[in-house]
Order: structure tokens, then C-alpha cells, then sequence
């Protein structure tokens, strides 16, 4: 699970992380009524690492596993433990893909 340096973070630094536009997250926000960042009092959204982890799930069933917007809403009702650890696996793994890689980098430049 990827660790959090700020306690709020605001929609374009969420929409970066997440490789989404801004549009996209209002619009999920508005489909899973569970996705509430805070507001401040001029209305710019504040997302918590919680919100990240929720959103990141939702990501997961409609990007990745091609659900569509009921089926997600579904697994997210009845299943959303089962699914919030495949994301966890599956972040874990890319990070030990990523430092795998990392690591075959450095081992071919000091073949050359």
C-alpha cells in the first residue's frame, strides 16, 4: 500500500497520482456517494489517503477490470474487502516490479 506524505491533497495532485483527469473524479463522485473529499469554504476539494484508497478501487473495477458503472457499484456494496486487497496486491506487486527493474538497470550498465 503506498504510504502518504500530506494528510490532504487536492484533485489535481489526486488526478496526477491517479493518472485521471479532474473531470473523472468529480463525475465518480458524484456516481459513488461514498467518495466525499472535504471542501474547504470556498469549495476546493481536499482528499484524504482514505479517499485515495477508495478511489484507486474504483479505478480498478471500471479501468482495469472494464466493469461497468452498476457492476462496479455492486462489487463495491457487497465485495469491497476482497477487491480492496486485490488493489493492495496488485499496488505491492508493481512496486516489486518497479525495483526489479531498477535493479536490472543497474546491473546492465555495469556490464557496459
Amino acid at each position: 500500500m503506498q504510504e502518504y506524505d500530506k494528510k490532504f491533497y487536492k484533485i489535481r495532485d489526486v488526478a496526477e497520482l491517479l493518472g485521471l483527469s479532474a473531470s473523472t473524479l468529480r463525475y465518480w463522485e458524484i456516481e459513488f456517494p461514498e467518495c466525499k473529499p472535504k471542501r474547504s469554504n470556498t469549495n476546493i476539494r481536499y482528499y484524504r489517503p482514505e479517499d485515495i484508497e477508495l478511489l484507486k478501487i474504483i479505478h480498478y473495477l471500471l479501468k482495469v477490470k472494464g466493469l461497468k458503472m452498476e457492476a462496479a457499484k455492486e462489487q463495491l456494496r457487497v465485495n469491497r474487502k476482497n477487491v480492496s486487497n486485490r488493489v493492495k496486491i496488485l499496488d505491492i506487486l508493481q512496486e516489486s516490479r518497479d525495483r526489479l527493474q531498477e535493479m536490472l538497470g543497474a546491473l546492465n550498465k555495469r556490464k557496459s
